[in-house]
């Protein structure tokens, strides 16, 4: 058990000295819906790799971490703020916005319809229907 604790530490270090570079690529702002002023933290996008990498790494808000784990929580229009952030032009926001959006679509019209006007680069479009939520 402590070795599982001692690993954990290891990567949540690994994870912490991205914190400046992911700040400064944030902007300081939660990287899915823009918001700023509250507290934001590190999400590694699944699947993870062996050793945290900035590429695959996103700066997000509380909210966004709560719906990130526990997906039956997310409802309706108050996250069409996806509909923008799947456009960014940077993978890891698109891959998320793209699950989260699909999620959404089960129940949300609006949802499906950003899926279905969505164009993602192929290896992006993978890695996003890698693991659906």
């Amino acid at each position: 058990m402590a070795k599982g604790y001692e690993v954990h530490q290891a990567r949540a270090a690994a994870l912490q000295r991205l914190g400046k570079d992911l700040a400064r690529r944030a902007k300081s702002k939660c990287e899915l819906t823009g918001a700023s002023g509250v507290p934001l933290r590190a999400y590694e996008v699944p699947p993870v790799a062996a050793e945290p990498d900035l590429d695959r790494t996103l700066l997000l808000c509380e909210a966004c971490h709560a719906v990130l784990e526990k997906p039956s929580t997310l409802r309706g229009r108050q996250w069409q703020i996806l509909a923008e952030t799947i456009w960014v032009d940077f993978p890891a926001a698109q891959v998320v916005a793209w699950r989260l959006l699909h999620h959404l679509g089960k129940t949300e019209d609006w949802a499906r319809e950003v899926i279905d006007e969505v164009f993602l680069d192929p290896e992006v479009e993978d890695w996003a229907r890698s693991e659906i939520l």
